[in-house]
């Protein structure tokens, strides 16, 4: 009887495997690991060579590191092996503070490991910090005769690695690859080829459905039935991953670190199979649905990175573009204040809508409010929309989620109607919008408008910095380190040439016709010390403004070791103290003739953000700034067709918004409504840091 529930069981798994039916493959097989492990109890016999341990014996270990991707599909593995019934206890293992040699002494019969690959300061890749110690032990014993080769011959041994084929094939899952080399050579039973997951191939960081095809196609039949799977070549990265193109259509996490190409090129690494076990790629499958030849969508209907990023209240337009309400747009609309481009720059935030043509990036910031649910890449390879598609979508989108604000306490029919004519676009919504083919044509579309434009880019395309018109209302680089090494970590870029390609872009900035700004965004811990560092790239580009911003925490930003928490987060005392010293060293140089004047312009305290700007700009005396932009001689300028200058659209700053005010940046004309802050009994000046304890 168990024979013939056997053969059923195995006719459904081929049938499974051939019909693509992921949900019966998995209760086939299922099915089959626990008739198989019935009569392994029954026959205590000898299974291919060697003695098959019984059930009550049979114990797996899941070990991994982090709390983020590895973390997850740990957790998805141990759902789905204790519901085959097929060991007798699953343990989730962290590998930090975990002995290695517990794998000599047979507590387990069963071993997965599931790891990510992060690089170091030279940008080679290495195991995360977690599990830094067993990998070491693994090199070692693997390479130490007194240890053995048969050292792990009692353990079924697979392993699933975190990786993302954007940094490139040499360095695409190169720790998940080494551990299984490493098992290997200590005498393993391998269940199948590792599994090398791609966060760029498929609908977002290690997708449920993938994990659950990798187990079910690929390790449990070889836990189960001792298959033994060809070890993959590591003499060849290209052996084992497939190139193939960046199309980057998921999350940019390689779970919580990185992983770095060598080249500038896209050459892609992994198709996020199990090595040749024949399991599809996700991305395989969707191109498999498209047409031959075809790009791919970046963001398609009904892909989990869609659903992640409408979770968020982003409305994706198109295939690559997005729409959001930003805060301070509620904010103005109920007449409670607006942001700090109210405040420097004179936007009307209730008419600014947030938006981006391009929902990838080419970095992974540590501090991103997005939390990598977006895609990467590190050039364009995807379908393209029409930019008028994309600016009828973005301010259709937009009103929409206006009018959903009628009725709101506060908010004013006037308010509305005001709302529902956006007069400014801040292009900094998420991703890259430089990235964008036709983004002269988009930024040209929306001056046709009367919109103005605020472009962000993170300074890793310096052609398309080249390549832009001087029309754009305000151009932004973000410079978000002052070396090499903090922006590798705190930016965590695809390019390996990120810094170069910074410091070329801020050079650019200097044949800029219209207001050009540089953006930082400080950490306190990560960015926040060199400031003379920041001085040096000031000389580069000579910017109109300096903006210098807190970070805002948004919570667990996924970057492992490098996760962000409230304690990075400055106060405004010491965003303060951090632009008075910049401009110090500025003005020094200036005395020197390297660089301009700079002054003291602005603050907005309630965003914790600061305003440099040029004197010879746009200074008009002690204390008085023209930091504002009239937007109707702007877009007068450019209708006219006449090249025109930053200083041409300038208009005066008013008292309330300058440095200093007691205003704080808060246009007095609203209503500024303070919340209770019940967590700290006597909150601070917030001009003020905290009182050290002992002072």
């Amino acid at each position: 009887m168990l024979a013939y529930l056997l053969a059923v069981a195995k006719a459904l798994v081929f049938l499974a495997w051939h019909t693509g039916g992921a949900l019966l493959l998995a209760y086939a097989y299922n099915l089959v690991a626990l008739l198989v492990a019935r009569a392994n109890e029954r026959k205590r016999g000898v299974d291919d060579g060697r003695q098959t341990a019984p059930l009550a014996a049979k114990r797996l270990a899941i070990i991994t590191h982090g709390k983020n991707t590895s973390a997850s599909v740990s957790k998805r593995i141990a759902v789905l092996a204790r519901s085959t019934g097929a060991w007798a206890h699953v343990e989730v293992v962290d590998a930090a503070g975990w002995e290695p040699e517990t794998l000599l002494t047979r507590t387990f019969t069963h071993a997965v490991v599931v790891i990510a690959t992060h690089q170091d300061d030279n940008g080679e890749p290495c195991p995360p910090a977690p599990a830094a110690f067993l990998c070491q032990w693994l090199d070692e014993a693997s390479c130490d005769e007194r240890v053995g080769g048969a050292a792990l011959s009692h353990l079924r041994f697979a392993v699933y690695g975190c990786g993302d084929s954007a940094y490139g094939t040499e360095r695409f899952n190169a720790t998940a690859r080494r551990v299984d080399a490493c098992a290997r050579k200590l005498g393993a039973t391998m269940a199948c080829s590792p599994g090398l997951s791609d966060a760029s191939g498929g609908p977002g960081a290690a997708p449920e459905e993938y994990v659950q095809r990798w187990w079910s196609r690929a390790c449990m039949p070889g836990m189960l039935f001792r298959t033994e799977m060809p070890a993959p070549e590591l003499s060849s990265a290209s052996s084992a991953t497939t190139t193939r193109e960046t199309a980057m259509t998921a999350d940019g996490g390689d779970d919580d670190g990185v992983e770095d190409d060598g080249k500038d090129d896209d050459v892609s690494g992994g198709n996020g199979t199990c090595g040749d076990d024949g399991l599809e790629d996700i991305e395989d499958l969707a191109r498999s649905k498209s047409v031959p030849g075809e790009p791919l969508e970046m963001v398609p209907v009904g892909s989990k990175i869609r659903a992640n990023l409408t979770k968020q209240g982003y409305h994706v337009i198109g295939s690559h573009s997005g729409v959001k309400l930003c805060r301070w747009t509620k904010a103005m609309l109920r007449g409670r204040g607006g942001c700090y481009k109210h405040t420097f720059y004179g936007i009307a935030s209730h008419q600014c809508m947030e938006a981006t043509p391009s929902l990838a990036c080419a970095n992974k910031c540590t501090f991103c409010w997005r939390h990598h649910t977006n895609p990467v890449g590190t050039h364009w390879r995807w379908k393209e929309d029409d930019f008028l598609t994309i600016v009828d979508g973005a301010i259709t989108e937009h009103c929409r989620m206006i009018k959903a604000y009628r009725g709101t306490p506060g908010v004013t029919p006037e308010k509305v109607a005001e709302g529902m004519r956006p007069r400014h676009c801040a292009l900094s919504l998420v991703g890259e919008p430089i990235m964008y083919p036709h983004i002269n044509e988009l930024v040209a579309e929306l001056h046709r408008r009367h919109i103005s434009s605020f472009l962000v880019t993170n300074g890793q395309f310096p052609d398309a910095i080249a390549n832009l018109r001087d029309t754009v209302t305000q151009l932004y680089v973000s410079v978000d380190a002052s070396n090499q090494v903090d922006l590798k970590r705190i930016d965590r870029p695809l390019f390996r040439d990120a810094w170069d390609r910074l410091k070329l872009s801020l050079s650019l900035l200097k044949e800029k016709r219209q207001r050009t700004v540089y953006r930082l965004t400080i950490v306190a811990g990560f960015n926040a010390d060199d400031i003379e560092g920041y001085a040096r790239l000031v000389r580069l580009g000579m910017p109109d403004l300096i903006e210098v911003k807190g970070v805002t925490y948004c919570g667990d930003s996924g970057g492992g070791e490098d996760s962000l928490s409230m304690k990075n987060v400055p106060y405004h005392a010491d965003v303060r103290a951090f632009v008075e010293e910049l401009c110090r060293l500025l003005n020094a140089d200036h005395i020197d003739g390297n660089v301009p004047a700079y002054g003291l312009a602005c603050e907005h305290v309630h965003s914790c953000c600061c305003l440099m700007a040029r004197k010879d700009l746009y200074e008009v005396s002690e204390g008085r700034w023209r930091t504002w932009i009239d937007y109707d001689k702007f877009h007068s300028l450019v209708a006219s067709g006449e090249p025109f200058e930053a200083v041409d659209y300038a208009a005066e700053t008013p008292s309330w918004s300058t440095w200093g005010a007691p205003e704080e940046g808060f246009d007095p004309s609203m209503e500024r409504v303070r919340k209770v802050r019940n967590h700290h009994p006597n909150p601070p000046d917030r001009h003020q840091p905290p009182l050290v304890e002992g002072q």
